[in-house]
């Protein structure tokens, strides 16, 4: 087998590694990393878990000892050349005498960026990166967003019909306001599949937001039923500008330091209560004329908590406010073949849109996916790695 071709067998397995750490590495990157000896043995592994504050390379160059010399060390992300919590991966690398390095893509923080492969080379390590870029890039979008712009890169989930809707008209669905995955009368809009992966983007996120209104009409818990270990608990962030949020709802009774209410209008003994609750309570100023709060500062407190990544799941006057606000860097949308048609069913957004097609959001670098019958489109609003 040409070498190029183990490079890149070599790298998947170091991205698989990486997957590993999701949910676990968060607000550093997901790094997976791979030590094969000369002749072709895999020697070291290691996955990088925050908590665990050892690098990947560092757990592979543990296990690989004295094998690592002379050997390729397979990361999806260029290693660290700075010092942060432990020392630059870097040195050693150079120190355990790898021969060559194969990274994925150069590391977005601006404090690294080139320099870990600058510092390769220099000790005389053949380096090279650029394989499977496309999928390193994917499962480190979330830490490239924050690090340069210190805000959770935000996705907006939804689930609809072929035709835009995401509930029936008020009164014939048990959940009239709909979730992205709501049971609609005489069933869900989407498959056992396609929810079972709701899941798997709950995990893949560090908090998720939905509006009050979809609290009092679901009674959601909102909490990450993926099943796999994460290193916080998802925090549930709510919109709720009078603070309205039922104490008798589940989200409520479940609080632990893990429920965020942020509002525009809020009464200090309505406030005290949701805290009483295990509820933190924050006041945003208004951004539009009906009181809302401003999502954008919303979106900065969540960078201050190291919030990297936000998954919104609210209903159609969430779902134009995030976008109406500009603070939606990619979508999920899921497709179920179906078609509701009517006036009374409830559009994915609510609002007057945009004006014209020219200033209508576009959607760039779409990822299809399947789900059952159901399909699914992934796509970027902005690129998380451009400032």
């Amino acid at each position: 087998m040409p070498e190029h071709n183990h490079d890149e067998a070599f790298l998947r397995q170091a991205l698989e590694l990486a997957r590993r750490g999701i949910g676990l590495s968060a607000p550093n990157p997901n790094v997976g990393a791979v030590i094969v000896a000369e002749n072709g043995e895999v020697v070291g592994t290691g996955t990088h878990t925050y908590d665990g504050l050892k690098h990947a390379e560092i757990l592979a160059l543990d296990q690989a000892g004295a094998r690592a010399r002379g050997a390729t060390l397979y990361v999806n992300l260029e290693p660290c050349s700075h010092q942060g919590r432990t020392p630059p991966c870097v040195d050693a690398v150079i120190a355990a005498g790898i021969r060559r390095v194969i990274a994925g893509i150069v590391d977005p923080n601006p404090q690294v960026s080139g320099r870990g492969f600058q510092r390769l080379r220099e000790a005389g390590i053949s380096v090279a990166s650029g394989l499977l870029v496309d999928d390193c890039l994917h499962i480190n979008e979330a830490f490239a967003n924050y690090i340069r712009r210190r805000v959770p890169l935000v996705t907006l989930k939804t689930a609809m019909t072929l035709d835009g809707k995401i509930a029936p008209p008020p009164g014939e669905s048990e959940n009239p306001t709909a979730l992205g995955s709501a049971s609609v009368s005489g069933g869900w809009v989407t498959s056992e599949v396609a929810r079972a992966h709701v899941q798997e983007l709950r995990h893949q996120n560090d908090a998720i937001m939905v509006g009050v209104g979809t609290i009092i009409a679901d009674d959601p818990l909102l909490t990450d039923r993926s099943g796999v270990p994460r290193r916080r608990p998802l925090l549930r962030v709510i919109v709720d500008s009078r603070l309205r949020l039922p104490l008798e709802s589940r989200l409520a009774k479940t609080a632990k330091n893990d429920v965020l209410v942020v509002s525009s209008f809020a009464e200090e003994k309505r406030k005290q209560m949701l805290r009483d609750h295990g509820i933190r309570v924050e006041q945003l100023r208004p951004a539009t004329p009906d009181g809302r709060p401003d999502l954008i500062g919303l979106m900065q407190l969540l960078g201050e908590l190291e919030i990297t990544s936000l998954l919104i799941e609210g209903g159609a006057m969430i779902n134009w406010a995030a976008l109406h606000s500009g603070i939606v860097d990619k979508v999920f949308f899921y497709y179920a073949p179906k078609i509701l048609a009517g006036t009374g069913a409830i559009p994915f957004a609510t609002s007057t849109g945009y004006k014209s097609l020219s200033d209508a959001a576009y959607v760039h670098a779409i990822r299809l996916y399947r789900f059952g019958e159901d399909f699914a489109v992934e796509g970027y609003m902005r690129d998380p790695y451009r400032e």
